[in-house]
């Protein structure tokens, strides 16, 4: 069996932890439709979020850990 590529693609998107959670960035954070949304809600879309863990299999297998 050879080697499984990582997806790179994903890789950039995605930060893993030092206790092994995936940490993610929010949806809907610049641009369009922005001035609609509370400037709460624009500053809590800066902090990582972690992935939920339906898709910890999933991510995992295409980074190849």
């Amino acid at each position: 069996m050879p080697k499984i590529k990582t997806k790179k693609a994903l890789l950039k998107r995605i930060k893993i932890t030092g206790t092994g959670k995936i940490l993610r960035s929010h949806q809907n954070r610049t641009g369009h439709l922005r001035r609609n949304k509370s400037k709460e809600a624009l500053r809590r879309y800066h902090k990582p979020v972690i992935l939920h863990k339906s898709l910890n299999k999933t991510v995992r297998r295409l980074l190849g850990i």
